[in-house]
């Protein structure tokens, strides 16, 4: 585990790589070495090796596709489902969140309840921690105002947000394209799935107080690119 650390951190010390990633984390699509390329004004050969060396720590995986035009196959790369863990010394945090939502899990309905309240309580206290620490009148904000405040919370929980607001409508729309969950989801989807959607009750609930939180679209579907929802302010 020690040498992995050491080996993602030397991946990673260099700025254009880790800017890179950055992108990379970004994207909702696969991107291309000249993708890359242009993206950081840098050779393709360069962007190739940058991508080389995430992948060789599988931060990021590749696969080949045709592209019908004949010739070669296109290379594309896309973020890897493995979770980076960057901490000294090394503390299994995955396996011990494993263990408790089993333990949940077994206590049927109850423990159920438990993680959804867990979930609204802790979407609450995000927004209010976010509010307080950039000084914010929540009372005075406009929507739109409240809107940028979401994102940006969702932004720093790791979630990779879009979000948009219909004042014709009165209505928002919202979607994430990461799950900061999904190395757990094989097991416990479900009981993850209804925690995060009152995660987000209590982030909205917090700015527009009573709402209808509506599920359009989970990232479990096996078409699904991302958890997509609607919120009806009432």
């Amino acid at each position: 585990m020690e040498q992995n650390t050491l080996k993602i951190t030397n991946v990673l010390s260099d700025p254009t790589r880790f800017s890179v990633y950055q992108y990379i984390v970004k994207q909702r699509e696969h991107v291309t070495v000249q993708q890359i390329a242009d993206q950081f004004h840098i050779h393709p050969n360069v962007a190739r090796l940058h991508l080389t060396k995430l992948e060789d720590v599988k931060m990021i995986v590749s696969e080949t596709q045709k592209t019908g035009k004949g010739g070669r196959p296109s290379r594309y790369y896309k973020l890897s489902d493995e979770v980076i863990q960057l901490q000294f010394p090394y503390r299994d945090y995955q396996r011990l969140a494993k263990m408790a939502l089993s333990s949940l899990v077994e206590l049927g309905e109850v423990g159920i309840d438990a993680l959804k309240k867990m979930g609204y309580r802790y979407g609450r206290e995000s927004a209010d921690l976010y509010v307080k620490q950039f000084h914010f009148e929540v009372e005075n904000a406009s929507m739109e105002q409240k809107v940028k405040m979401i994102e940006q919370i969702a932004i720093n929980q790791g979630l990779n947000p879009e979000i948009s607001y219909s004042a014709e409508k009165d209505e928002i729309e919202f979607s994430i394209y990461n799950c900061t969950f999904k190395e757990l989801m094989s097991e416990h989807s479900t009981s993850l799935c209804s925690m995060h959607h009152e995660l987000f009750k209590g982030i909205f609930s917090y700015f527009l107080g009573e709402h209808i939180l509506k599920d359009n679209m989970k990232l479990t579907d096996p078409t699904a690119k991302a958890c997509s929802y609607s919120v009806i302010k009432l």
